[in-house]
């Protein structure tokens, strides 16, 4: 089992030191007989910012985006796992202080609004640590 997750993609843009690479992104089930009845599956294309690669690129070349599995995890902490904790633990602390579970209920959501809002003002400190690896398709 490969500690990677792999997409391939195709470089648009070259910036200096730093790639534009889109790539097209499919849900578990894109695959699945099924998808044509089903509205689960889900397709979309995506883009990413990597560092350029040591090696010769071109605009439209096709290109393997590497990034180590653990990344994914701390990606999926940061995104979901977090912030159900956050509103799950300020949800119940604020209904043991209330009497009003609404309004628990919406300073909780809040509450969420205000750790994506911290995320989003801090993005770039956190993308620093999210490295794209490209590599040649031969």
């Amino acid at each position: 089992m490969s500690n990677d997750i792999e997409h391939l993609g195709r470089i648009e843009e070259i910036n200096g030191n730093r790639v534009m690479v889109n790539f097209i992104s499919q849900s578990a089930c894109a695959s699945c007989q099924a998808k044509g009845v089903c509205s689960v599956s889900e397709v979309q294309e995506k883009s990413i910012e990597a560092d350029n690669p040591e090696f010769e690129i071109n605009i439209g070349d096709q290109v393997r985006i590497i990034l180590q599995q653990s990344m994914g995890f701390k990606a999926l902490f940061l995104a979901y796992i977090f912030p159900l904790i956050l509103v799950l633990v300020s949800l119940i602390v604020l209904s043991g202080f209330m009497n009003n579970e609404g309004l628990a209920g919406i300073l909780s959501l809040g509450g969420i609004a205000a750790y994506y809002g911290v995320l989003f003002l801090i993005r770039k400190k956190v993308d620093k640590q999210f490295n794209f690896v490209l590599k040649k398709i031969n």
